[in-house]
């Protein structure tokens, strides 16, 4: 067959050279694992003991950390990156869009070590003598907001603020395009009926483009859900369950770093880090699983 006509067989070699790639590093982490998810069984998940020594390897401390973590960034990310979206799609001038964009797309190329390195740095010092000591004194009296261990600027609040500022620019760019992507003749549709602009974008803009906000808010939860270095450098390293957003923690991805240097020498202790993976990786492939499930819903009452 000519390529040059007819291109097929090219897509379709770089289509499976992408599905074999994610295939043998499933697999390979999946053989891995094997042998601590057969000791571990149900207690990988549930157990909360993750102890080396006696063979113990329960990640549920883990997992709540991960997830507790994901959670808070996205309710730092989510709208700034959304009503960010909005204003440039909807109300920037062209110059300003032109202007604002790259910087935006900027913040995807700064390794995440920098990140962990302006966090600890800068915003650590700032975090510990201002904004948790005000805030567990404003609103200590709610449990999630208390400051539960001596006042320090690492944990969850940090960790999380920093992963915002890594994540902005997945949600800003996507939220963005798919508000571009809604045709002009819905908005003038709406005009003519007399709304005005910000019923426009609220009734009809937003609704239609809601497939690509969502989504643009899953990968940004797939990005800080497996980050590692600047939340090692951020979260404390505390081995308990979050209670606060103050408090510090781990999460499954700090705890694989942490014991990585050592433990992956020995076969038994690698076979547990491997199974923190698997855990992670079907952690995410049901966040994969989640945005298909809720495109598919609010394409279906549009």
């Amino acid at each position: 067959m000519n390529l040059s006509r007819d291109p097929q067989w090219l897509f379709l070699l770089c289509a499976s050279s992408v599905i074999v790639a994610v295939a043998l590093i499933f697999g390979f982490i999946l053989v891995t694992a094997v042998p601590a998810i057969q000791m571990s069984g149900l207690n990988l998940i549930l157990g909360s003991v993750w102890d080396y020594n006696t063979h113990q390897y329960g990640m549920l401390i883990l997992i709540t950390g991960t997830l507790f973590l994901t959670v808070l960034t996205l309710a730092i990310s989510a709208p700034v990156g959304i009503l960010t979206a909005i204003y440039l799609s909807e109300y920037a001038q062209p110059a300003v869009e032109k202007t604002l964009r790259p910087l935006i797309e900027l913040l995807v190329g700064i390794p995440s070590v920098v990140y962990g390195i302006f966090g600890f740095f800068l915003l650590e010092p700032v975090f510990r003598t201002v904004i948790n000591p005000d805030i567990g004194s404003l609103l200590g009296f709610i449990p999630l907001f208390q400051n539960v261990s001596p006042i320090t600027g690492e944990g969850y609040l940090l960790a999380a603020t920093v992963l915002s500022i890594m994540i902005l620019p997945t949600v800003i760019a996507l939220s963005h395009e798919s508000l571009r992507a809604v045709p002009a003749e819905y908005r003038e549709g709406s005009f003519a009926l007399g709304a005005t602009r910000w019923e426009t974008i609220k009734n009809v803009v937003i609704p239609a483009g809601a497939s690509g906000i969502i989504t643009s808010i899953v990968l940004g939860a797939m990005r800080a859900m497996g980050e590692t270095m600047a939340v090692v450098m951020l979260i404390g390293g505390v081995m308990h369950v979050p209670t606060s957003i103050l408090d510090q923690g781990y999460t499954i991805t700090s705890k694989i770093l942490s014991d990585s240097s050592y433990y992956l020498m020995f076969p038994g202790t690698r076979s547990a880090i491997f199974a923190m993976a698997i855990v992670l990786f079907a952690m995410e492939i049901g966040f994969v699983a989640l945005i298909r499930l809720v495109s598919k819903r609010i394409s279906g009452q549009q």
